[in-house]
């Protein structure tokens, strides 16, 4: 009988001890719930870090071949590097005006991220039509040389 008594003395005291043990661990349990149910991700405004991170895509995606490089020309790494500050400057502006503390953030990096393409779209189109502009004889020069072909073969003739 008197090791029946022991046992149940040692059963009783490692219960003793486990319970503070498990108290603590709910209540830390509990506590990160608590912090957890208060957490609220937000996505919007990116940080610098992943701004410059599109910057660099961005400066890559412009200055190097790609199926958009194919189409419209590659650009020089340095002009590239300042588009890409601009055409992303300038999407962020045009997001976070739209962007209200209410929001997740979700539609507005949608919108941001939509702005950047249209906004890339829209510079290597304008680039290339520039360039084509550029390289293509100019109206005068054209008439001009039409004139001489005329008057060569009038003085052939």
């Amino acid at each position: 009988m008197a090791e029946t008594e022991s046992t149940t003395t040692a059963q009783d005291s490692a219960t003793a001890e486990t319970e503070p043990h498990q108290t603590q661990a709910q209540s830390q349990i509990d506590e990160t719930a608590a912090k957890l149910n208060n957490l609220t991700l937000r996505i919007w405004p990116p940080t610098q870090r992943t701004r410059d991170a599109v910057i660099n895509r961005l400066v890559e995606t412009l200055s190097s071949q790609s199926v958009l490089s194919k189409r419209y020309g590659t650009i020089p790494e340095d002009e590239a590097s300042s588009l890409a500050k601009s055409i992303e400057g300038e999407a962020f502006s045009v997001a976070g005006a739209a962007f209200s503390p209410d929001d997740d953030g979700i539609e507005i990096l949608q919108m941001y991220s939509k702005e950047i393409s249209k906004r890339m779209l829209d510079t290597v189109k304008s680039r290339a039509a520039t360039a084509a502009a550029a390289d293509a004889p100019s109206a005068t020069e054209a008439a001009n040389g039409e004139e001489v072909s005329s008057s060569s073969v009038k003085a052939e003739a």
